[in-house]
């Protein structure tokens, strides 16, 4: 079989390649998407990450193309309904980061809490130890609302009990075992919104159903002074929402591991002459921008994922992902 892996790095190659020996495999460093199409159209498989995208005209220049594996847990970033047409079979990456991206959470929890860069940034370019700007808040005691409670939400508010604090869950499938062994309290969304002091988003990203989840009437229902926190997808929260609550006050801060138009704003200075931006794309971008600057947000490179273990659980779901598909016993298949 012919397959192509895109976004991939030097150990991927070193992985993968002895793994599938006997196909034809071919390692790229960059993603697929509308801008960057394969040279080769006939892959028969393809592999990619979260900022590829796989897009209807991406599929139409690969004949051939009979299954895709998404080094990823989220699918969003692939049509699956050209899938659907062609019959060509989507496998993800069901499990690899729980812990880890509930851990890196609480990083972002805890530099909002205790700001720690801030008060290392002193040091390093003044010299200074004065702590009079750094003081924070406890975790203890405080109400962490936890939005959507699949994998990654148990494990944050698993975390969460071991701080003391008050766990408030919105989730249509509640987690009985979050309820009896880290007092979880289940509510309405709206009820998670009004009475936590720090919101974590943990939801999928469909489409119809999740789009801007997190929008001007959810985080006018915050409480003054919360926090919002998002490692889940860009597209939950409407920007100029989140940006206009900073703005005003009513937010203290924000961790965000990901952003709304995510890679138009990290290329957009290098492709701002080479492509057509919308109206929407230049607002975000802005937004983004005024994000990235404020000195209440904290901003990380959809990073969460990003350990030596998790990666390593990525590849390995991967390879045999793409090994059962050969074999003819398609494994983590995507609902199409």
């Amino acid at each position: 079989m012919k397959i192509a892996f895109f976004n991939t790095t030097e150990t991927d190659k070193q992985f993968f390649s002895p793994a599938l020996k006997g196909h034809a495999v071919e390692l790229i460093p960059e993603p697929i998407n509308d801008d960057f199409l394969p040279f080769t159209h006939d892959l028969e498989a393809i592999s990619v990450f979260v900022n590829s995208q796989v897009t209807q005209k991406v599929i139409d220049l690969l004949p051939k193309l009979r299954f895709i594996a998404t080094r990823s847990t989220g699918f969003d970033h692939i049509d699956l309904a050209a899938c659907k047409k062609r019959a060509i079979a989507v496998s993800n990456v069901p499990s690899y980061g729980s812990n880890t991206v509930a851990e890196f959470t609480f990083a972002l929890i805890l530099e909002l809490s205790r700001k720690v860069s801030g008060s290392y940034n002193q040091i390093r370019q003044t010299g200074s130890f004065s702590v009079a700007q750094w003081q924070g808040f406890d975790l203890s005691g405080k109400t962490v609302g936890v939005v959507g409670t699949g994998k990654i939400g148990a494990n944050v508010v698993q975390i969460a009990h071991g701080f003391d604090m008050q766990i408030h869950c919105y989730d249509p499938f509640p987690n009985e075992q979050l309820k009896t062994q880290y007092d979880a309290t289940y509510m309405t969304l709206e009820q998670v919104l009004e009475t936590s002091d720090i919101v974590s988003l943990h939801v999928p990203y469909i489409p119809n159903k999740t789009h801007h989840i997190m929008n001007k009437k959810a985080f006018d229902r915050m409480k003054p002074g919360t926090y919002f926190i998002n490692t889940a997808r860009g597209e939950l929260v409407d920007t100029e929402a989140l940006v206009e609550a900073l703005q005003s006050g009513h937010l203290a801060g924000a961790g965000l591991d990901v952003l709304e138009e995510e890679s138009f704003t990290q290329h957009c200075e290098e492709r701002l002459l080479e492509i057509h931006p919308n109206e929407q794309q230049l607002k975000e971008y802005l937004f983004n921008h005024y994000l990235i600057d404020a000195d209440n947000v904290i901003i990380t490179p959809h990073n969460a994922f990003n350990t030596v273990e998790a990666i390593q659980r990525i590849r390995q779901t991967t390879l045999e992902n793409i090994i059962a598909f050969i074999s003819g016993k398609p494994q983590n298949v995507v609902s199409l």
